[in-house]
């Protein structure tokens, strides 16, 4: 409670809501009217009010009104706190209190709200996720609920996105998370947060080891924000799952992250999707997946990844060997991009990647003839891509001619020796166009455009077959 030692009593009760409940003694706990707003829950007898009146104290930490109220049902806790607050209750509350999971995203609990479910969590024992997304909580909401966490050690998980927190409610979340020893997973997303806030976060995580996963996306960090947060990941030694997408993350602040991420030592997950990860930034996040061995899902979708960029990249995807997904989608790469990146993949024979989401780039032939080819060692692999009508109509070329030569019983070697007459192993590509023609096999003229540039990739009119021997001895037969 060290911290919070200003706001002492934040939980109490003030004079005149005793006053006003000495007077309304004989009435409903709920305020008049509001019975409707919990559902038809019945509200506690007279006699039963008298009690826990009597047992109410107006400092929750001290006396011995807490050891009493901890008998108290949490539904019959949290009417009364809400008609002491006054504020309605939230009715699913009744349903979700002795549950582990209690979601109450998008009720407009606010400020005061958060003070009534505070007392009525105060001492719960049961509920280990608590989903408070887009309540308008604000900093004095996040406040009373920071000190019931002082007392309750059941809650694990924490979600309050979406509330209106700024920079105070930073400021209060952090110091709440000095003295942590439970709350292992916090969703901070979207709370106009700025780099004053990231520095409050990055002061009290550096040497933490209790946070496994950290929501601070959609919110203000720009390069002095990446800064602070890579100096805390270069000494943090907990979180597992970080999420910094949508963002304005990019320059110093990306390589400072870059930094951190390279000597950390138990950072799973790392989303970075709507920051501005671009050429010069692509380099230190290359040479930290050089040297990273516990990241396994990386997301750099909607960045500023060319194909430049993503050759900085491969540097470090050449010898890592732990990543497992790496999302790339909406980026300016083009098929240049994508072959690099599939051809370090592949040549990476300790490569962990399983799936690789590229699915904005439109891929070349030469692309999803060396996928295929990798997917006959590493069939799990998933790559997603696009492809155009035209690529693949240049790829059946490949498929009708070899069909045509399945029913002739021939391979590619018997096509082109019957046309080398002179034994020279090769085939001038006007012979080859002739032959095609002249077996009827259902080309069209793009098709056999592309087959011969295919097997003459030097563009000399000329075919050296017995260098289509060596290729299909590898690949076993044209696909």
């Amino acid at each position: 409670m060290d911290h919070f030692e200003e706001d002492s009593g934040l939980l109490q009760l003030t004079e005149e809501q005793e006053a006003e409940e000495q007077h309304q003694s004989d009435q409903s706990v709920l305020p008049t009217g509001s019975q409707d707003e919990t559902q038809d829950h019945e509200s506690p007898t007279q006699g039963q009010e008298q009690n826990s009146t009597e047992e109410w104290d107006t400092d929750l930490e001290t006396g011995d009104a807490p050891k009493k109220r901890q008998n108290l049902p949490h539904s019959e806790l949290y009417l009364q706190a809400c008609q002491r607050t006054g504020t309605v209750p939230v009715s699913s509350f009744f349903h979700l209190v002795d549950e582990p999971n209690v979601n109450l995203n998008h009720y407009g609990v606010g400020p005061m709200g958060a003070k009534a479910l505070s007392i009525a969590l105060q001492f719960n024992t049961d509920i280990t996720n608590l989903e408070l997304e887009d309540n308008a909580l604000q900093a004095q909401g996040t406040r009373y609920l920071m000190e019931m966490l002082q007392t309750n050690i059941s809650i694990q998980s924490l979600n309050l996105s979406n509330n209106q927190l700024h920079l105070e409610g930073a400021d209060i979340i952090s110091k709440m998370l000095l003295d942590n020893y439970y709350i292992k997973s916090i969703k901070l997303s979207g709370n106009e947060f700025d780099d004053s806030a990231a520095k409050y976060f990055a002061d009290t995580l550096k040497g933490d080891y209790v946070v496994k996963e950290l929501d601070l996306s959609h919110n203000k960090f720009c390069e002095a924000g990446g800064e602070h947060l890579g100096h805390m990941l270069a000494t943090n030694v907990g979180i597992e799952v970080l999420n910094l997408s949508w963002n304005h993350i990019r320059m110093r602040g990306a390589v400072a992250l870059s930094a951190g991420l390279k000597v950390n030592s138990t950072l799973k997950q790392l989303q970075l999707s709507w920051n501005g990860f671009g050429l010069i930034e692509a380099e230190p996040l290359g040479q930290a997946l050089k040297q990273n061995s516990t990241l396994e899902f990386l997301d750099l979708s909607n960045n500023r990844i060319d194909d430049q960029a993503v050759t900085l990249l491969c540097q470090g995807l050449a010898t890592n060997d732990t990543l497992r997904v790496l999302k790339l989608s909406c980026n300016p790469m083009t098929n240049v991009g994508a072959l690099t990146l599939l051809k370090t993949i592949t040549n990476n024979t300790k490569s962990g990647l399983e799936e690789i989401d590229i699915s904005t780039v439109f891929v070349c032939e030469a692309f999803v003839e060396l996928l295929e080819e990798a997917h006959q060692r590493r069939p799990a692999m998933d790559v997603q891509y696009s492809v155009m009508s035209s690529v693949t109509r240049n790829l059946s070329a490949l498929h009708i001619f070899q069909k045509f030569l399945d029913n002739r019983n021939e391979s590619v070697m018997d096509f082109f020796k019957a046309l080398d007459k002179e034994g020279t192993m090769m085939v001038s590509t006007s012979a080859f166009r002739n032959a095609i023609k002249a077996a009827d096999i259902p080309l069209d003229q793009r098709q056999l455009d592309w087959l011969v540039r295919k097997f003459d990739k030097n563009c000399t009119a000329t075919i050296i077959y017995s260098l289509l021997s060596h290729r299909s001895r590898r690949t076993a037969r044209l696909r």
